[in-house]
This record gives structure tokens, C-alpha cells and sequence, in this order.
């Protein structure tokens, strides 16, 4: 029997985190809760949750302070972080998708958006891929083991990432929307702005910058992106 996922609340109302508690509970998950960014810190390093749910406005360490902080550490970097906040702009929503959140909600939201955020994150982030090992250029990418190598060498990237990626190798040389990638990535029945995939593909960019493979993510300006080992 698969175990529920147990979800990190940080917020610092008692209130919100009550609300949310008792929305979790009543899908069958497990909580913890922080009232701050440095008791987040702790508690995650104490029983590693399956998924952060972060407030953006928070004493001491900012909630955005705490999510780059998570993505910079490679024993949290997988983490998948959804940032709570008052916040709409839509330059806030690329600030916080920038430091590695894996998603976004405005409050206020209702508990059934939040429960659907969640299970998307969470069938995202999970290592669920499975198939062939696939080489590139010199970059190998194991579904199975969820891992990514360039000659025996591992490159470290975030979930969402590595299922880009891994549609990528499996579709050389073809041209994506931003529309197609969010349908055949993250699934047609999320809601993901098409903004959210240059944020992501930028940071698979990042990712393969130390082997040198990022100038093959290329840009078709008016149309998406590609896969190319064309020039």
C-alpha cells in the first residue's frame, strides 16, 4: 500500500496553517508545520517531507530566501516547493518560479485548487519515468533510476527539469510550443502558464551549462523550442 505524502506547511498565521492542515487531512495526507523560515530549515532536515508548502512573507528568512536556499543544497534541492502568497504580479510569479518553486498560488485560493496544485506537483516530481536509458552528445539520462550523467559524471537538476529533458532526448530535432510542452510535460489537466516553461527551460539551461550541452536547447523564435545537435 503506497504511503501518503507528508507536506511541510510554513506559514507564520496560525490560522492559515489550521486551514490547510485540516484541507490535507481531509485527503488522506500527512502535515507538519513551521511557523518560520529557520524552524522550516529544521524540520525539514528532520524528517525530509515530500512537498513544501511556503509562505512567501515570513519573519526572519523570507519564504523566496528559504526556497533559493533549498534549491541551492543538493541534499534538498528535489524538494518540490509551492509558494503561498498575497502576491499577483506577474513578475512576482516569475521571481519566485526563478528560485526553484515548483508552483504558485495567490491567496486567497480555495481548498480544492490547492489540493489539485498539490497532486500535480507531487505526479510530477515523483521519479515515475520509466523506459530505456537514453544517450546524446554524451549525455546519458536513466529513467528508471531517475538519474543524469555525462561521461560517469552526474549533473544534478530539478524534477521538472529531468521530465523536460527527457521529452527532449526522446524528441530530437522537433519543435515545441510552449502550449505542446506544458500538455506532453506537465499533463493537460494542470493549469501551468506558458511563461512557467521559459522559467523552466532556462533552468535546464543552468543544468547543462557545466558539460556544455545547454547551447542545444534551442530557442525558434515566434514558435518554442527544440532539441537540436544541429547547429
Amino acid at each position: 500500500m503506497k504511503m501518503a505524502a507528508t507536506i511541510l506547511i510554513v506559514d507564520d498565521e496560525a490560522a492559515i496553517r489550521e486551514m490547510l492542515g485540516f484541507a490535507l487531512t481531509q485527503e488522506g495526507y500527512h502535515y507538519q508545520v513551521a511557523a518560520d523560515g529557520e524552524q522550516a530549515w529544521q524540520q525539514i532536515n528532520e524528517f525530509r517531507p515530500d512537498l513544501i508548502l511556503l509562505d512567501w512573507m515570513l519573519p526572519g528568512i523570507s519564504g523566496v530566501d528559504l526556497a533559493r536556499r533549498l534549491k541551492r543544497e543538493p541534499s534538498t534541492r528535489e524538494l518540490p516547493v509551492i509558494m503561498l502568497t498575497a502576491r499577483d504580479e506577474e513578475e512576482d510569479k516569475v521571481r519566485g518560479l526563478n528560485v526553484g518553486a515548483d508552483d504558485y498560488i495567490t491567496k486567497p485560493f480555495s481548498p480544492m485548487e490547492l489540493i489539485a496544485r498539490i497532486k500535480a506537483v507531487l505526479r510530477r516530481s515523483a521519479p515515475l519515468l520509466s523506459g530505456e536509458v537514453i544517450e546524446v552528445n554524451g549525455l546519458k539520462l536513466d529513467p528508471d533510476s531517475h538519474r543524469l550523467s555525462v561521461g560517469g559524471a552526474p549533473l544534478e537538476m530539478g524534477p521538472t527539469e529531468f521530465r523536460l529533458l527527457h521529452f527532449f532526448l526522446t524528441h530530437l530535432e522537433r519543435v515545441y510550443s510552449r502550449g505542446q510542452l506544458i500538455d506532453y510535460v506537465w499533463g493537460n489537466n494542470v493549469y501551468v502558464e506558458e511563461r512557467t516553461v521559459d522559467v523552466h527551460i532556462r533552468r535546464l539551461r543552468k543544468s547543462l551549462e557545466p558539460s556544455g550541452h545547454d547551447g542545444l536547447i534551442q530557442t525558434v523564435r515566434g514558435v518554442g523550442y527544440r532539441f537540436s545537435t544541429r547547429s
